[in-house]
């Protein structure tokens, strides 16, 4: 008789909950969207990496720490930072579970 797979047919969340890393996985996708966005937003200006670092009152070696996908220590006020000097606003809203 043929195993019965408990994950065909579940949603890739419910997986990544049971395996504990919902949460890392959820903080990573969210950093690389927002750090795809910036770079997006300062390429279509033409804005460098010195410039934006200016602009927001900052150091090249945090903006760069802004800009990796990986790193997910990220602020509300860095976000808001980087964005202003790019003349956009932060949008943040809480989503049900």
């Amino acid at each position: 008789m043929a195993k019965h797979n408990v994950h065909i047919g579940s949603a890739l969340d419910d997986l990544l909950a049971e395996d504990g890393v919902l949460e890392e996985v959820s903080a990573r996708a969210i950093k690389r969207v927002i750090a795809w966005q910036l770079r997006e937003a300062m390429q279509a200006q033409g804005v460098t990496k010195t410039v934006m670092a200016q602009r927001m009152h900052t150091s090249r070696s945090m903006l760069d720490r802004l800009l990796d996908d990986t790193d997910t220590g990220l602020t509300i006020d860095t976000l808001s930072r980087a964005a202003r000097a790019l003349g956009y606003r932060v949008k943040v809203e809480l989503a049900a579970a």
